[in-house]
């Protein structure tokens, strides 16, 4: 009797494996039908969305090329495109293109951090 259960066991253990390995056998073949772009995608947070992950040391290094105090610029810079996932285009300017949470970001003595 029992090697009668331990048997129907692995052979439902088996069934369960191969439905298993046949579904994500499936779902590779849908997302190459559908033609997924070549970015990277990364999940982040547990609400599981999916972001664009940009390159922040590229682009403050390019938003501060002609500021007066670049190291300060670049590390103020690199905190709101971390937090923000933006930075905007240019060297100064057009702020209002990333939204409030870059516009709204302040320091400790209530000036804007974000350049």
């Amino acid at each position: 009797m029992a090697l009668r259960e331990l048997v129907l066991l692995g052979i439902l253990l088996l069934v369960c494996v191969a439905k298993v390995s046949s579904d994500v056998n499936s779902e590779k073949e849908e997302n190459e039908e559908i033609g997924f772009p070549d970015d990277p995608l990364i999940v982040r947070d547990g609400n599981r969305r999916l972001m664009q992950d940009i390159d922040c040391g590229g682009l403050c290094k390019t938003r501060c090329g002609a500021h007066s105090r670049p190291n300060l610029c670049h590390r103020a810079c690199g905190t709101c495109c971390v937090r923000c996932k933006c930075v905007p285009p240019g060297t100064s300017g057009n702020r209002e293109l990333c939204g409030t949470c870059y516009t709204d970001m302040t320091t400790h003595g209530n000036k804007t951090k974000c350049p």
